[in-house]
């Protein structure tokens, strides 16, 4: 075995060897075929679309990025805006005409239906995600985002955001976070990163150092984050070091301005050698791919124009420049730069071959033509069912007062209409207002951002004249904190009301900071996104067809803190659907039965539950917990689990055995157990056992056996003081038997050991 295992250790050790040979000989036959030009432009990011946010039409730069690739030999094309045919069949004709093939990068956060909005649907954002309690799905989450990545031919996506947002106006990362704690932030950022990296596609981390307290938006100028060292290790730098040790291929650096990294007078962290080589490499130890931000944003570009950016980015220490602007420009710019010793060639063959190595890991050694065939398809097969998991985990009860929902059993189509549904933000009906329509015949009331005031009184009077139950559902509002997310003072205002004077439950269905405005609302739920995945998921919250798990990852208020968020037990009180499985008329005589048996003193409360195909379909309680009657019983209600052994363990088995036909209630119990024939047991029937009328002694005080006549305590059992005995059963020491576990049994004593035993306490058993 031994043999084996060093020869599998040294067969695996030639082949990793063999790898790297590979990989070295292929980076270094490339490296020589580059012009001291190509070997720059090698570690250019361009543009390949864009998109005016007013009209939102689409431009792309195929002809000027196609004369890039022939005349500079860029090494990287950066995929935005636009269809995924057209994306993929850019990137083929790129690909054909490169000297050397393009690394391709997406900035797809959210899979990439955040850039292919016009086709493809996205996943839900990391904020989203950092509500769900199980990480796992957060490694599904980044394998479904990898398999889109390289379905479209794709090899570098820039996420996961591993930015602690403990800002809530932050204007740039807010809902892109997981959140604001350290430990959830590294720890799902982790899983997506592997969920990446596991099926082939580059992770990249960002943004180093950490973005998530800042109040300005990069893209428009130079954030400041006026903290200490101390503070920086505390919290943003947490998930950088963690997902650095985890093994990320890459980091993307931020555009902010940190006088205690570097306070050089706008000098930005992308471009400051102190948080790059100082802090990153030589600090925290990471060696990894680095990629600046965009170099056209005006966090740099402000103060580092025409190219410069790219030429202080390279002397920080990066390797790859996103975004660099005029590329000749910025080429020419590095060249000075290495005449006059800012740089030197060493510096770009380094960053180069470092390029070139991660293009080899990532499969562009033998690239091969993306097939379009069916390919809308194919990055849309796995998303609405991810977005329904994330919803399912994520959805947030975050304030139960009023006994009027979870479940909120659907009414019969011709039902008396009860139940109104305000829906804000909106005048069109969504897939919510139509469940809720057809699901409960309610009364939909629309009012949208635009609405006067004097619409409010009409609609709080009309609804709480006509409707026993309301439900208020917030839709439609920014995902940006500026200007309260776009929600206005009438529609605040209308909600407030409603919760105040209605038992209203409100869903918000969005950015979970937006909550902040209904912080004293009795029953409320967060959705964190707005679309029909979600809105019918909600519903099914709503009717108690799936739990509450998710946890608000954020602090919005002080009632409403990070870990907020209330369990809730999924299961369905019977309606139109529960007559697929069961007669839901039927099920209404359980009422009278518990009632009857409460009534003559059979039990003074009850709790009734009754599962069908791993669905909760009933659960109601009835009574109360003692015959005095001064505490009801609820359906959270933990009962002994003496008075269910016999339903919950013997009952149930005894009802599989007679269903496989093994067993005869009508026999007796000699017939079964052989062992129990000659004494007073032999002839108990097995139904009068389990009716409890066989006759069998309720109650057996065992103990006293262990007691003299007087009934003291028998020495034989007992001892005035603490001693152990050892296996022969001389009297001890306790320093004399390692810990473990004591047995008395047919009149010996044994020692087991700890080791033995697998515990680290000593127990003592007696077996009589």
């Amino acid at each position: 075995m031994r043999k084996f295992q060093l020869i599998l250790f040294v067969f695996l050790s030639l082949n990793s060897f063999a790898q790297q040979n590979s990989a070295t000989a292929w980076v270094d036959s490339v490296f020589k075929t580059l012009s001291p030009d190509e070997q720059i432009a090698q570690l250019m990011v361009v543009r390949l679309s864009t998109i005016d946010s007013r009209t939102k039409t689409v431009t792309f730069f195929d002809s000027a990025v196609a004369e890039l690739v022939k005349q500079y030999n860029i090494g990287s094309i950066c995929l935005f805006q636009g269809s995924p045919v057209k994306q993929a069949t850019m990137i083929n004709g790129l690909q054909a005409i490169a000297k050397t093939p393009l690394l391709v990068t997406i900035d797809a956060e959210w899979g990439v239906g955040m850039r292919m909005t016009d086709s493809v649907l996205p996943l839900p954002k990391q904020m989203m995600l950092g509500a769900v309690q199980d990480s796992s799905i957060a490694y599904e989450y980044g394998r479904i985002v990898a398999e889109q990545c390289r379905r479209v031919g794709i090899h570098v996506n820039f996420a996961p955001v591993v930015d602690v947002n403990n800002n809530p106006d932050n204007p740039v990362i807010n809902d892109r976070s997981f959140g604001e704690d350290k430990y959830k932030v590294a720890s799902f950022g982790i899983q997506y990163m592997k969920g990446l990296q596991d099926n082939g596609v580059m992770a990249c981390a960002k943004h180093f150092p950490g973005h998530g307290d800042v109040s300005v938006d990069s893209h428009y100028d130079l954030p400041v984050i006026n903290k200490t060292m101390a503070q920086l290790e505390a919290l943003e730098l947490y998930p950088f070091r963690e997902i650095f040790r985890a093994g990320v291929g890459s980091t993307m650096i931020a555009h902010l301005y940190i006088p205690a990294i570097d306070s050089t007078k706008n000098k930005a962290t992308s471009l400051s050698k102190n948080n790059v080589t100082g802090l990153m490499r030589n600090e925290l130890g990471y060696q990894g791919l680095t990629f600046t931000d965009a170099l056209e944003m005006q966090g740099v570009n402000k103060f580092f124009p025409n190219g410069e950016a790219a030429v202080e980015s390279l002397i920080a220490g990066n390797d790859m420049l996103c975004l660099p602007g005029d590329v000749p420009m910025a080429i020419s710019k590095i060249k000075a730069a290495i005449d006059s010793g800012k740089l030197s060639w060493a510096d770009i063959s380094i960053h180069c071959k470092k390029v070139l190595k991660a293009k080899y890991e990532y499969g562009l050694a033998g690239l091969k033509p993306i097939n379009t065939d069916n390919i809308t398809r194919d990055l849309n097969r796995d998303v609405s069912n991810m977005r329904r998991l994330i919803a399912e985990n994520a959805l947030t009860v975050l304030k139960k007062t009023d006994a009027v929902f979870f479940p909120m059993a659907a009414k019969t189509a011709n039902a008396k209409t009860e139940v109104a549904y305000i829906c804000i933000g909106t005048k069109t009906e969504n897939a919510f207002a139509k469940r809720m329509r057809t699901d409960y015949n309610a009364d939909v009331i629309y009012f949208d951002y635009k609405d006067e005031a004097t619409d409010i009184a009409s609609i709080v009077a009309q609804t709480k004249a006509n409707y026993k139950q309301v439900i208020i559902g917030v839709h439609g509002y920014n995902r940006t904190p500026a200007n309260n997310f776009g929600i206005s003072k009438n529609a605040i205002s209308l909600v407030t009301q409603l919760q105040q004077q209605t038992k209203a439950v409100t869903f918000i269905f969005g950015n979970p900071y937006a909550i902040k405005n209904w912080c004293g609302a009795k029953n409320l739920v967060a959705c964190y996104e707005d679309d029909d995945i979600i809105q019918n998921t909600a519903i099914d919250l709503l009717q108690g067809k799936i739990a509450a798990k998710g946890k608000l990852p954020v602090t919005v208020c002080e009632q409403f803190t990070y870990g907020t968020g209330i369990e809730l037990k999924a299961y369905a009180v019977p309606d139109k659907r529960v007559k697929n499985y069961l007669d839901a008329a039927k099920l209404i005589i359980i009422d009278s039965i518990a009632a009857d048996a409460i009534a003559k003193g059979a039990t003074p409360g009850a709790v009734v539950l009754i599962a069908k195909d791993g669905k909760i379909v009933y659960h109601k309680a009835y009574g109360n917990y003692t015959y005095d009657k001064t505490e009801p019983v609820n359906t959270e209600s933990i009962f002994d689990m003496a008075s269910v052994t016999k339903i919950c363990a013997t009952t149930i088995s005894v009802m599989k055995l007679y269903d496989e036909g093994r067993l005869d209630l009508k026999k007796k119990l000699g017939d079964y157990l052989p062992w129990v024939k000659g004494t007073n047991k032999e002839n108990l029937t097995i139904k009068n056992i389990l009716l409890h009328q066989a006759g069998l002694v309720a109650y057996i005080p065992f103990y006293k056996e262990t007691l003299e006549v007087d009934g003291t305590p028998s020495t034989k059992f007992y001892a005035a003081a603490k001693k152990i005995l050892s296996a022969s059963g001389s009297q001890k020491t306790c320093t004399c038997v390692p810990t473990g576990v004591i047995l008395y049994t047919n009149g010996s004593w044994k020692v087991r050991l700890a080791a033995q035993a697998g515990i680290s306490t000593a127990i003592m058993i007696l077996f009589f």
